[in-house]
């Protein structure tokens, strides 16, 4: 390996630099607000809630999570875990994992109590 090697450097616009840094953190504040609001509401539910997601990278650059609360779910085995979730699927809260059985009857309960239910691919932490 040559240690003399050259690197490629970029000049950067320190107000762009700014403006994404800003962009970050207004979405990271607002997203962890309504994510919270989400984990709340999950925990209402499950008597667990895990904050997830808070923000979303697009071709636009950093974006909170969606104001949005659908249910959604995901199951593994005879355990199933719930997620309060966006639109596009960012997943602001999660339970803990639950029996098939006690998943299925909050989730209906959550359907009964107005939320919508997401579903396409939760994206959700590992």
């Amino acid at each position: 390996m040559n240690p003399y090697r050259t690197i490629n450097t970029a000049i950067l616009n320190p107000e762009e630099v700014i403006n994404q840094h800003m962009q970050y953190h207004k979405a990271a504040f607002l997203g962890s607000e309504r994510s919270r609001k989400a984990q709340m509401k999950l925990f209402n539910y499950t008597g667990f809630a895990m904050l997830t997601y808070t923000i979303k990278q697009t071709n636009k650059g950093f974006e909170p999570v969606g104001e949005e609360m659908l249910t959604g779910s995901m199951t593994r085995g005879n355990e199933m875990m719930l997620f309060i979730c966006d639109n596009d699927g960012y997943a602001k809260a999660q339970s803990k994992p639950l029996t098939l059985e006690e998943g299925q009857k909050i989730v209906q309960r959550m359907l009964q109590d107005g939320l919508e239910e997401f579903n396409g691919a939760i994206k959700t932490v590992s």
